[in-house]
């Protein structure tokens, strides 16, 4: 009988070479002011801050916090911060849990868990196509209101 308790797998070591390709990658786009590959607050991730000047005044902060493991496992992390302290946010996964199947989104607002359930490329440039699509939809839409 299996053990319910126990923890899922472990997601492995983090990939640093797909993530020195996804920093250059995002460094070629104009969308983001400043692409750090693992600073001192995040040593297992890739922090994207999005330009502000794609956003509207009361957004303070939008970013993305890329993790991605040897096991091609990932997390991408989307987050807006406003002047009133509100944050929007979202993620894509991709790793063994036990609240989805292994490929999930946690929708904004909140990002809650559990995520839905959902479907990933295989390759990290297509996963981050479709992650930066997304989000382009987002902020087409600030100024489509």
């Amino acid at each position: 009988m299996p053990d319910d308790t126990a923890a899922p797998p472990s997601r492995g070591p983090i990939d640093t070479e797909i993530l020195d390709r996804v920093a250059a990658h995002l460094a070629r786009s104009e969308r983001f002011a400043d692409i750090q590959t693992r600073p001192s607050y995040a040593p297992n991730a890739v922090v994207a801050d999005y330009d502000l000047g794609y956003f509207p005044g009361g957004v303070t902060r939008a970013y993305l916090r890329i993790r991605w493991f040897e096991t091609d496992d990932f997390s991408i992390h989307y987050s807006e911060q406003y002047r009133t302290d509100d944050s929007w946010e979202c993620r894509w996964d991709r790793h063994p849990n036990d609240h989805n199947i292994r490929e999930h989104f946690h929708p904004p607002p909140v990002a809650p868990t559990p995520g839905e359930d959902a479907d990933y490329p295989d390759e990290w440039r297509d996963v981050l196509a479709t992650v930066l699509d997304r989000l382009d939809d987002r902020i087409y839409a600030f100024w489509d209101e």
